[in-house]
């Protein structure tokens, strides 16, 4: 199994944001991370998932151990691709209030890479001691430290 673990957050909402995410593959680990200047805590989450597979499909290049289980600590990512996407895209990409979907850019873009990855969707509460869970939010805040000095 592959295993991934995303993160993302903002030093205000919105403001300065980080993604971060750690896969454990084939005896390896693999983390990276990335800096947005001005984006919320939602996009970042997205964006998490989204660098995220995008590894994952290069891993499997080398690595063919099957099935990808996709961690996130958040609901809005979680209920997004597996519950309210499929409504979405049936409304026109509105929302139960009939107003445009929020960050639609980024969850076509998910939805596209989840097509092709067919990842497992868990949802891990957030600072509750899981260790790779834990190595995101570090990866986010230092990220977002770094850039800020």
């Amino acid at each position: 199994m592959i295993e991934v673990y995303t993160d993302g957050g903002c030093s205000g909402n919105p403001g300065p944001g980080a993604w971060a995410y750690v896969i454990n593959a084939c005896d390896k680990v693999v983390k990276n991370s990335g800096y947005s200047e001005d984006t919320t805590n939602n996009r970042m989450e997205l964006q998490a998932v989204i660098e995220a597979l995008k590894a994952v499909r290069i891993i499997r290049e080398y690595c063919s151990e099957g099935i990808v289980k996709v961690f996130t600590d958040s609901q809005y990512v979680k209920k997004g691709i597996t519950e309210w996407i499929k409504r979405w895209e049936a409304n026109g990409w509105r929302n139960s209030k009939k107003e445009p979907v929020k960050n639609i850019d980024l969850w076509r873009e998910l939805r596209a890479l989840s097509h092709d990855v067919k990842p497992l969707w868990e949802w891990v509460e957030g600072h509750s001691g899981n260790r790779l869970n834990e190595e995101c939010d570090r990866l986010v805040r230092e990220k977002i430290k770094e850039r800020k000095n």
